[in-house]
């Protein structure tokens, strides 16, 4: 069977696979929800949901950098990567020797065709239209849980420190952000910008600081050092995996949502 991933680019499958190498952690959560635990072989060591993985599968090494020799002991199937959270490099060298799907999401349309993708080559379609639906229904009911809020909040949404790094357009952070009817103080800037202590200084109309669990791991500490910098907004600690994570967490992020704006 040829199947195409979300960057068009055509794989061939001889079988279903068997052996799965997911090498992104939201889409490791995604394949156990599909019901695909037993046939993973091999995970990252930034797999962290469900918390037993790490410890029931080979860790065969992070998100840009893997170990090709423990890859190639497992054998596998096929190989799940991502345009953003995995290199070129990567995927051009391991599509040499495998079967290798890369996904590339900007919006929950993107998540939920990743979605359908693996239904189909993992002979999970059943299960994944229930997980579709569900999302599905989930974010109606969130946008309408917010529908009558009068005015956008202005947020910037910080995922890193040291240097200072906000979500700026062209990412799923700023797509999730935009449904939450926040307004990104940097959309007009491009996936990540790095941002001065003098600039975030300056910024005077703003409503919320946001500060995510993940990557960078901001705690209460880092909200009194924030303060330091620009008192104008409400700094907020939210938990990054319910704005990054484009799997079946977001059968849970629109909950959280809701809970965030109450």
């Amino acid at each position: 069977m040829i199947y195409t991933d979300q960057l068009q680019r055509k794989i061939e499958l001889l079988k279903v696979p068997k052996r799965i190498i997911s090498l992104v952690p939201s889409q490791t959560e995604l394949l156990v929800a599909l019901g695909l635990n037993e046939i993973i072989v091999g995970v990252t060591k930034f797999c962290i949901h469900p918390n037993t993985i790490r410890k029931e599968k080979t860790i065969v090494g992070g998100t840009k950098r893997i170990n090709y020799e423990k890859v190639r002991r497992l054998n596998p199937d096929i190989i799940l990567c991502n345009k953003e959270e995995n290199t070129k490099e990567m995927v051009e060298n391991l599509q040499k020797e495998y079967p290798v799907h890369v996904s590339d999401i900007f919006s929950i349309t993107d998540a939920l065709e990743m979605i359908r993708q693996y239904g189909e080559i993992f002979k999970k379609e059943k299960e994944a239209g229930q997980l579709i639906s569900k999302i599905t229904l989930e974010q109606a009911s969130f946008i309408k849980s917010i529908e009558n809020i009068p005015n956008k909040k202005r947020v910037v949404y910080f995922i890193w420190k040291d240097p200072w790094i906000a979500v700026g357009n062209n990412t799923f952070i700023n797509h999730m952000l935009q449904l939450n009817n926040f307004e990104n103080v940097f959309h007009h800037k491009t996936r990540y910008p790095e941002v001065s202590p003098e600039e975030i200084s300056s910024l005077k109309k703003l409503d919320l600081i946001l500060l995510s669990s993940e990557p960078f791991p901001f705690s209460e500490k880092h909200i009194l050092e924030i303060e330091k910098i620009n008192n104008n907004a409400e700094i907020v600690l939210v938990d990054g995996e319910y704005f990054s994570w484009y799997g079946s967490r977001l059968v849970e992020a629109f909950s959280y949502f809701k809970t965030l704006h109450r």
